[in-house]
């Protein structure tokens, strides 16, 4: 039997946080929505980043969050996404690695930018979200490396890869080739209007190569086209071995071959900020899995992990040596 060095590689978008503090004039100035993300494109971003003051740059993207998560509590994860050979790229290259992932996607060398989101935080802890996705939508089934995969006891996939054509491919390429060495499969579905757009597809890829599936309710409400949360959990428990169901204060519903589980939601502390609980969720529920742990447990563990998330903004643990971030260049660090 081959001996794997990977606990989870996590496959997805590649996007580098940009929190900034801004006040309600600048918002209103730039016509900003407060309190809501928009996609932009590569003018509007780089207007707004050469506008925004000091502030901190963070490796992001929601399969990235997991990968960096699970290293922090002292998993091996590798991580597959697509940035440019820009700034931008070299701090999502750097930040990635200071987490300890494992991170050899090639960098593109001609195209879009680097993938960024611009979280500008006013100062009544309003995060207004502006998203450029550029380079990291040019993933595609040739940046899926086999020998990671094989070498990878379970990997995680991103559901947002299924907007993009290019990543549509990757999600299939890797799952495929988990199916040839016997990895494991996780799938979360992102996004519940991302499942409404396509929920054939990622249907047929639970029935034919998902082992675990994450998600919350409104997602697998989407995916089963019904409003009962026990309807849609019959639907789709015979179509993967394991499932995790978040529900927000309400914690999380685990279940297994012969088992089911409901998981408390287990706060730190004071609800700082929601963004990438889900993520965290994933990041310890693998973390115990690879441990061995027992599905109660990882549940439990995933939970704890969510809780401690929300008591702080954005959705890292400190990295290995520091506290996981990188300031942008020549300014200094301010926390949002």
């Amino acid at each position: 039997m081959r001996t794997r060095t990977i606990d989870v590689t996590a496959i997805g978008n590649a996007i580098v946080d940009v929190v900034s503090q801004v006040d309600d004039a600048f918002l209103q100035e730039h016509s900003i929505t407060k309190g809501a993300m928009q996609l932009i494109d590569a003018d509007r971003s780089r207007e707004l980043y050469r506008l925004l003051g000091p502030g901190l740059e963070v490796s992001g993207g929601s399969a990235a969050n997991t990968a960096t998560g699970l290293a922090a509590m002292g998993g091996r994860a590798a991580f597959v996404g697509k940035v440019r050979d820009d700034h931008l790229g070299s701090v999502f290259r750097a930040d990635i690695a200071r987490f300890g992932v494992r991170y050899e996607t090639p960098s593109s060398t001609a195209g879009l930018d680097s993938a960024c989101c611009l979280v500008l935080v006013t100062p009544d802890a309003q995060r207004s979200m502006n998203t450029y996705l550029g380079a990291c939508t040019e993933l595609d089934a040739a940046d899926i490396d086999p020998e990671l995969i094989a070498d990878s006891a379970i990997i995680y996939l991103e559901g947002y890869l299924w907007d993009p054509p290019g990543g549509r491919r990757a999600l299939q390429a890797a799952a495929a080739a988990a199916r040839r060495t016997g990895t494991r499969v996780a799938l979360t579905l992102s996004d519940p209007y991302c499942v409404e757009r396509h929920r054939d597809d990622i249907l047929r890829l639970l029935s034919d190569h998902v082992d675990i599936l994450f998600c919350n309710e409104d997602e697998l409400r989407a995916l089963c086209r019904t409003d009962d949360l026990e309807t849609a959990i019959t639907a789709v428990v015979g179509d993967c071995d394991l499932l995790a169901v978040t529900r927000g204060a309400h914690g999380s519903i685990v279940i297994g071959p012969g088992e089911r589980h409901q998981v408390p939601a287990l706060p730190a502390g004071p609800v700082v900020d929601t963004t990438g609980a889900g993520d965290i969720y994933a990041a310890g529920f693998l973390f115990g899995l690879a441990s061995g742990k027992p599905l109660d447990r990882c549940g439990e563990i995933a939970s704890a992990a969510a809780g401690e998330i929300i008591t702080r903004f954005g959705a890292r643990f400190p990295g290995r040596g520091d506290d996981g971030s990188a300031g942008r260049p020549g300014v200094s660090d301010t926390a949002a």
